[in-house]
């Protein structure tokens, strides 16, 4: 079992936390007796703190709750009312679509970088992590750097090797984090006409935005994270039957922590996870299905190496696409049939197409105005070949379809620009050998699941993403604003043009009108300057 850090708290806390949380110590509690308004705010706050959860609702949210009511209440002693009664609707109207309607705000702390990206996996559910851009990911808890220790790992023979360099890495993170503020503070000035526009704080905040964003390809993908989890009991069946199958520990054990706190509040849902006739041998099915495919695909491609490829390719499309799209815009506006539909798009003149399209697509006049779903009638798939880092940003888009190979150094690793520009090229290069090195030995003495732990960020790994239309309008438009990480904003804006230009497909093209070209150094600032405008304008 892996150790995790238990957080202290006087009595008072205690007493107020208990009834709240569904327990005091464990990585993993959810949240109960809270209006559902708070327990958004609270996830939404998540993801720019340090603190954990429960320090975070005592620090900042309890002092606007009336408490009074909750002196009875002790949420860490279970729910057996509950469970009676869920299991009476559950036999009475045992249906799956019934576990669709309780649903949990789930707390999933010190999870590693490899942990998260399983636990965000499943598309009917919503979720918040821990940000690398706000959050300095150098500072200690208890005087160690927070970075996975899987116990396999540390009673190998590269256990006292894997925590030496993994420590090194961190401080090397510090390090770049000081050296990049101190260089963008330097040599980046706030644009003209902008400078009383937030002032000083929003530029300080932009460039440490962009110096975190810098340094993030340095630490390991053992770095810890905190993870927000809204979903219903089934959403949460789904993840905890594909977490028991996974070959990498972490997840396992994992599953063991969130069933344990999700059936305090929904027990009947979750019955079926740990029976050996039902969830057991779900998830024995899995889990053969898997190393079946390990074994045959190494057997097929045993004497092939992997051959080069660009960092964005657009895979696969339909080139009748956008006329199959025309025809969806106006089915639900006829009485016809979409055969009958096509036959006369076809004989449109390429005007009246354009007229169509501006029609149904309308004046947008910012990106979350978006049309409707004749767009989901063309799909694209692209193939990436990106740094670890941007994947955990784009892999958290759910409404597509994405898979990932294993993390490793293979593919080599990208260096930012502005890493180069600031003369500090060869401390990267360094961490990177470091981190190649750890992982051949981890490979060698643990297995390949557990070496990805050593992987830094900014390494590459092949991915998969297939979206259709109104999916790349969101994605495309959202991931390409200024203040967006540049990695994947690069990504992102290939796609785009290889939409236009690859697939032809020039009419999605223009419809992606809120698709954001421009150069993106210190792009956090406008946000920043708007933020600080929006806080100045609030009343004390």
């Amino acid at each position: 079992m892996i150790h995790y850090t238990a957080e202290t708290f006087t009595a008072a806390e205690e007493d107020i936390l208990r009834r709240y949380v569904t327990n005091l110590r464990q990585p993993v509690f959810a949240l109960v007796n809270l209006p559902e308004v708070v327990k958004g705010a609270l996830f939404a706050r998540y993801s720019r703190t340090h603190k954990t959860l429960r320090r975070l609702l005592l620090d900042e949210f309890v002092d606007d709750l009336d408490i009074s009511g909750d002196e009875t209440i002790d949420a860490t002693v279970g729910v057996a009312r509950a469970e009676q009664l869920y299991q009476r609707v559950f036999v009475e109207y045992g249906d799956d679509s019934v576990a669709q309607l309780g649903a949990v705000h789930l707390a999933c702390e010190q999870a590693s970088n490899l942990l998260t990206k399983i636990l965000e996996r499943g598309r009917l559910m919503s979720y918040l992590e821990q940000s690398t851009r706000y959050l300095a990911y150098d500072e200690r808890v208890q005087g160690r750097y927070r970075y996975c220790r899987p116990p396999s790992v540390m009673t190998s023979s590269a256990g006292t090797r894997y925590v030496g360099e993994i420590d090194r890495m961190f401080d090397a993170y510090g390090d770049m984090v000081r050296r990049m503020t101190a260089w963008l503070t330097e040599h980046y000035e706030t644009p003209v006409g902008t400078r009383s526009a937030g002032g000083d704080l929003a530029r300080r905040r932009a460039i440490r935005a962009q110096a975190f964003d810098a340094a993030r390809g340095l630490l390991p993908a053992a770095s810890l994270s905190n993870v927000g989890i809204f979903g219903s009991g089934q959403g949460y069946e789904a993840l905890l039957l594909r977490m028991r199958a996974h070959p990498l520990p972490e997840a396992r054990s994992y599953a063991a922590l969130m069933l344990q706190e999700l059936r305090k509040v929904i027990p009947s849902f979750l019955r079926r996870v740990d029976q050996p006739d039902r969830g057991v041998v779900w998830s024995e099915y899995l889990a053969a299905n898997q190393a079946a495919m390990d074994e045959f695909a190494a057997e097929v491609f045993a004497d092939d190496e992997p051959e080069a490829t660009p960092e964005v390719a657009l895979a696969d499309w339909d080139p009748d696409g956008e006329t199959k799209m025309l025809a969806a815009m106006l089915f639900p506006y006829t009485d016809m049939g979409t055969a009958q539909i096509a036959d006369r798009v076809a004989s449109m003149t390429d005007a009246q197409r354009v007229n169509l399209v501006r029609r149904y697509v309308g004046e947008r006049t910012n990106r979350r105005h978006r049309p409707g779903r004749a767009l989901e009638r063309i799909d694209y798939r692209f193939e990436m070949l990106a740094d670890y880092g941007s994947f955990r940003d784009l892999q958290r888009h759910r409404l597509l379809t994405i898979e990932w190979q294993p993390l490793s150094p293979r593919h080599g690793y990208s260096v930012p620009a502005v890493i180069d520009a600031a003369g500090q090229g060869e401390s990267y290069d360094d961490v990177m050998e470091r981190s190649a090195d750890l992982y051949d030995t981890l490979e060698e003495s643990v297995g390949r699941p557990e070496a990805s732990y050593a992987v830094a960020m900014a390494y590459r790994m092949r991915y998969s993403m297939q979206f259709n239309a109104r999916e790349a309008m969101h994605m495309i438009e959202l991931r390409s604003q200024p203040q967006g990480h540049t990695d994947y904003r690069r990504i992102v804006a290939e796609m785009y043009r290889q939409i236009a230009e690859v697939a032809g497909h020039s009419a999605v093209a223009e419809m992606l009108s809120h698709v954001d070209l421009s150069d993106g150094m210190l792009g956090r600032l406008g946000a920043e300057q708007a933020a600080e405008r929006r806080r100045s304008a609030e009343p004390a």
